[in-house]
């Protein structure tokens, strides 16, 4: 090993100080696997980039697109969690709720409700309609659509429906 490079490792080791119970000549040895380390890191960063690289190349050639590999990855992410213990599991206990009597009755409890809501709904439209169709009927209502009509039928010429400008006191 040259004696610079040593000398300069050593100082790199000690960032100033050696740490409590390590000697110069373990500290340049730690320092020097992690040089060798760091470098090994950066190689196979580039090696997996080139693989990355060739990967995608080989899909491409395949026909493979990225949307087709997201759908691939969902589908597989998915059975893998409906295989999982606890999709299982909660599976299971769901199956186990819904044959129980409470759920049975609840559940037909929630259905008659919907059917009362449903027809009181229908009813009340009903009686709300025929209101208005004997509202509509009514000898207050025809004076006050007759009315109306003169009001609207009031413009220039007697065919514009819209009230005439600064007369909107007509109720």
């Amino acid at each position: 090993m040259d004696p610079t490079n040593r000398d300069s490792m050593m100082d790199e080791a000690r960032g100033g100080a050696l740490p409590p119970g390590l000697t110069e000549e373990e500290a340049l040895e730690l320092q020097l696997e992690l040089t060798k380390v760091d470098d090994e890191i950066q190689t196979l960063k580039q090696v997996l980039t080139a693989k990355e690289r060739h990967a995608g190349e080989l899909r491409r050639r395949l026909g493979i697109s990225p949307l087709s590999e997201i759908k691939n990855n969902i589908t597989k992410g998915w059975h893998e969690v409906q295989s999982s213990n606890a999709y299982l599991t909660a599976s299971a206990t769901l199956e186990d709720i819904s044959r129980s009597d409470a759920y049975k009755k609840t559940q037909e409890t929630f259905s008659q409700a919907g059917q009362l809501t449903s027809s009181a709904l229908s009813t009340m439209g009903s009686a709300i309609r025929n209101r208005f169709g004997e509202m509509r009927n009514s000898a207050t209502f025809r004076s006050f659509e007759d009315k109306m009509s003169k009001v609207v039928g009031s413009g220039a010429n007697g065919d514009d429906e819209r009230p005439p400008p600064g007369n909107n006191s007509a109720f």
